[in-house]
């Protein structure tokens, strides 16, 4: 089951595909995908009216020129993983770490996936990276690796868009890198953990302006799902509709030689399998 919320910043309306591929508006049966819906079984209860075709006269959803937002309503934490993928470590240096290194971005810089990246106006060395993430769809404290991925909702795509200067030359601060406003794209749809299957055979790329920057494969993830929600639950509640994204393949603008940043005017495209595609255009703020 593919899940969408669409419509103007700060009105989105929940939305859902039905099996011949129709979008049509729930709005008038599910308030939102937040953390009341996650936690209380609301994506088993949607997928079997759907498949009971209950939902069948509800309004269609022409997704032509309708704006999506991002697929989780306010998510309480977005977690990453940094240097999760080991020809990612390697190109930027870093030795591969023993255990996941963790940090958060603030949940203000959540996105749309196709709303425009803003650039702050006193910087200039704006990354891309591209991540498969996930939602939690139930509480999670303490989980065994064996169980965790019983508490996965679903999977979607994760826009990591990284501020270098900020994150790494200004005392190391990744929040503050990582949390600019529109840093955090996310979708353009949440998939089902029963429809996605296996997540780590799952293929990601980015392309800026056409041109291939990252290409890799969940496969090669160095601390996968299951050890992730251990890792994290052992010391940190996971709740319904937290968002953790499990880091980039190799390809970041940083790491190339000369580095290469994001420009106002780019067209940024992030793909992963099953997940569908982002496509960004790159502005500058203005003050």
């Amino acid at each position: 089951m593919r899940l969408i919320r669409f419509g103007p910043k700060g009105a989105e309306k929940p939305g859902v595909a039905r099996a011949d591929g129709q979008w049509i508006d729930v709005s008038s049966v599910v308030k939102d995908y937040d953390t009341r819906f996650w936690g209380e079984g609301g994506a088993t209860w949607l997928g079997a009216e759907l498949r009971a075709g209950r939902l069948d006269r509800l309004p269609a959803v022409d997704l032509s020129g309708t704006r999506l937002g991002p697929p989780v309503a306010r998510p309480g934490k977005l977690i990453c993983v940094g240097l999760n993928y080991r020809d990612h470590a390697a190109e930027t240096g870093a030795k591969v770490p023993d255990s996941p290194v963790l940090f958060t971005k603030a949940v203000t810089s959540i996105n749309g996936p196709n709303d425009d990246i803003v650039l702050p106006s006193n910087y200039a060395t704006t990354d891309w990276e591209v991540e498969l993430a996930f939602v939690i769809g139930t509480r999670a404290r303490r989980v065994s690796r064996a169980r965790a991925l019983d508490h996965v909702g679903g999977y979607l795509i994760c826009h990591d868009v990284s501020e270098r200067q900020a994150q790494i030359h200004e005392g190391g601060q990744w929040f503050r890198g990582k949390s600019f406003d529109t840093y955090g794209p996310l979708g353009p749809w949440v998939v089902t953990a029963d429809e996605v299957g296996d997540p780590h055979v799952l293929d990601l790329s980015l392309d800026v302006n056409g041109e291939r920057m990252q290409t890799g494969n969940t496969k090669t993830l160095i601390f996968d799902i299951p050890y992730l929600v251990e890792f994290i639950s052992r010391n940190v509640t996971l709740e319904p509709g937290d968002v953790i994204s499990t880091g980039t393949p190799p390809g970041v603008g940083n790491a190339r030689k000369p580095p290469r940043y994001l420009q106002p005017g780019d067209t940024v495209e992030l793909k992963v399998t099953k997940l569908g595609a982002q496509r960004a255009k790159v502005a500058r703020e203005v003050d």
